[in-house]
């Protein structure tokens, strides 16, 4: 069953557009790390956007979510292939990427900025919840961010230790790595980045505090790359801190479990939920959410017999997980990552 395409009584309709709503001396030199994409105007490619519109548009005249509007590729395309009777909402928590939408002129299409967990609050503003034909979710950090050194995103180019994604909002990473000791520094490097020398990095962060303050990212970068033992190839050895600061202070990672089942519950029987992510901890998380709900309910007596329909599969798997071609990386290295995932809501 799909969603249909609303009427014009629908209370979709009656909410107005919210458009702006130390190393020794003996060892090798540190390679250069070369940005993957020039800063010059932020540009911002899509990822698997074929792929991503195909899978989530399966009726036309359907009401879509785009959970992460960044630079409204994904937008777009969606509005691409709806009807007039189609319908796309919006979200976004970062300020510019709301400022952005104000370019898309378009009747069907509607945006608010907010925290993806909170998808189902804004759907249900719009009087789609549970009616919605598709949700799409793109996870993580966007070029525009990445490339502006004004957002602290990035250690390639120096900036504000910030990083947040709603800079009007919440702790900043200058504000966390002020206020951290060494055990929760250690614990968010090694939780969130991955990081095998996180206890090493924290303590060298906590014993140049006192000297100065964190402010300026590459600063961060310089004493990390100092305290650092072991360089993975072609990675600046900052890589895991920064990825692990972004996600404390976005709480990323909480707010995309909060996303999945919350759009699980928003979309119509029938809708297509469709998830890209760019790191391993964010991925694990979205395959478990779909094997689960692919599962049901496992937690039975051995033995017992029961009916297929009292196991309470709610989602149907839609395909193996998909990554970016080999034309699509060279085209935008930052794909490299990237693996979408798709499901269909059974019930």
């Amino acid at each position: 069953m799909t969603e249909p395409g609303l009427s014009a009584d629908s209370p979709f309709f009656c909410t107005p557009p919210l458009r702006t709503a130390l190393r020794p001396s003996n060892e090798s030199p540190m390679p250069t790390f070369a940005p993957e994409q020039p800063a010059r105007g932020f540009r911002h490619a899509s990822v698997l956007l074929d792929g991503a519109v195909e899978g989530l548009v399966h009726d036309p005249q359907g009401a879509y979510l785009d959970g992460t509007f960044g630079r409204g590729g994904h937008s777009r395309a969606i509005l691409a292939r709806l009807t007039s009777q189609g319908r796309l909402l919006a979200i976004d928590r970062d300020p510019q990427a709301v400022a952005e939408a104000a370019a898309i002129d378009d009747p069907r299409f509607f945006i608010e900025q907010g925290e993806f967990a909170n998808l189902g609050e804004i759907v249900d503003r719009h009087g789609l919840y549970g009616r919605l034909a598709g949700v799409l979710l793109d996870v993580g950090v966007s070029s525009p961010q990445l490339d502006d050194p004004q957002r602290g995103f990035s250690f390639l180019r120096d900036g504000p230790l910030d990083m947040r994604m709603d800079p009007t909002r919440g702790e900043s990473a200058a504000d966390f790595l002020a206020r951290a000791n060494e055990g929760e520094l250690a614990a968010v490097f090694k939780a969130y980045g991955e990081e095998r020398f996180a206890r090493r990095l924290a303590r060298a962060i906590v014993a140049r505090r006192p000297e100065r303050p964190f402010a300026r990212t590459a600063d961060l970068a310089e004493v990390v790359k100092a305290a650092h033992p072991a360089w993975e190839k072609g990675k600046h050895p900052a890589t895991r801190v920064f990825q692990a600061l972004r996600i404390q202070v976005n709480g990323e990672l909480q707010q995309l479990d909060a996303a999945l089942e919350a759009a699980l519950e928003a979309l119509a029987p029938g809708g297509h939920l469709v998830v890209i992510s760019f790191h391993s901890l964010e991925d694990r998380r979205v395959k478990r959410f779909i094997r689960d709900h692919v599962r049901g309910d496992t937690d039975l007596p051995r033995g017992m017999p029961i009916r297929d329909d009292q196991l309470k599969r709610r989602l149907a798997s839609l395909g193996k997980a998909r990554r970016p071609s080999a034309e699509e990386i060279q085209e935008n290295p930052r794909a490299r990552s990237a693996v979408m995932r798709m499901a269909r809501k059974q019930y």
